[in-house]
């Protein structure tokens, strides 16, 4: 044997080549299927506490790699994903729901507040026309 078959290797560098190998092996319905696996996995093992703390992580680590335009654009792009997929009667059910919503957790102040800074926004706009 030579010296370099004796050579160990890095865990790093063993999960590199195994990646390797496996996408050599596999197609996208492989890899689609055992996310699907591992997602119903995930689920039955972890609560909604679980989710809303590495969701939270993920939008704090998002917002210090991205800036304003970022968020425009994927912002964009989903909205125009969704009008293709969704007619009028989607957004006045969720509208309603959001209002629903909102309703039930603010009260009159809180509606005061924002007609008024609609209505500053308003002559604003009004001004500069």
């Amino acid at each position: 044997m030579s010296k370099d078959n004796n050579k160990k290797i890095t865990l790093e560098e063993a999960g590199r080549k195994g990646g390797e190998a496996t996408s050599k092996n596999h197609d996208k319905e492989f890899y689609q299927e055992i996310g699907r696996k591992g997602g119903e996995a995930t689920s039955e093992n972890h609560d909604k506490e679980f989710y809303q703390e590495i969701g939270q992580k993920g939008g704090e680590a998002t917002s210090e790699n991205h800036d304003k335009e970022f968020y425009q654009e994927i912002g964009q792009k989903g909205g125009e994903a969704t009008s293709e997929n969704h007619d009028k009667e989607f957004y006045q059910e969720i509208g309603q729901k959001g209002g629903e919503a909102t309703s039930e957790n603010h009260d009159k102040e809180f509606y005061q507040e924002i007609g008024e800074k609609g209505g500053e926004s308003r002559r604003k706009q009004n001004d500069n026309d």
